[in-house]
């Protein structure tokens, strides 16, 4: 069976069963520099793919992983649910 995931409008992650919501831990929020690396690391990819599955130049996940920049908004939110649940997100982001 396949997780199936929302994100709520305030940031949060919560995981549907059976008609319920119950939310994920905040604490694997991937914000800072090593968890940007082990995310992708952990996804097998070269900084190069993880930035063509994202749709974001190859310089943004440079930078997240250097500490120079930290992802904010719409970027840490995604980096959230691949934390969770990277086939999902990447088969989804795939079909655009």
């Amino acid at each position: 069976m396949q997780q199936r995931l929302r994100l709520k409008a305030d940031g949060r992650i919560v995981e549907l069963r059976d008609g319920q919501e119950f939310p994920l831990a905040p604490a694997a929020q991937p914000t800072g520099p090593a968890e940007v690396r082990d995310l992708r690391r952990r996804a097998h990819l070269t900084q190069q793919e993880f930035a063509a599955k994202l749709g974001v130049p190859v310089e943004t996940i440079r930078n997240w992983e250097q500490g120079k920049r930290m992802p904010r908004g719409p970027a840490r939110a995604l980096l959230t649910v691949i934390a969770h649940a990277p086939d999902t997100v990447f088969a989804a982001l795939a079909k655009t």
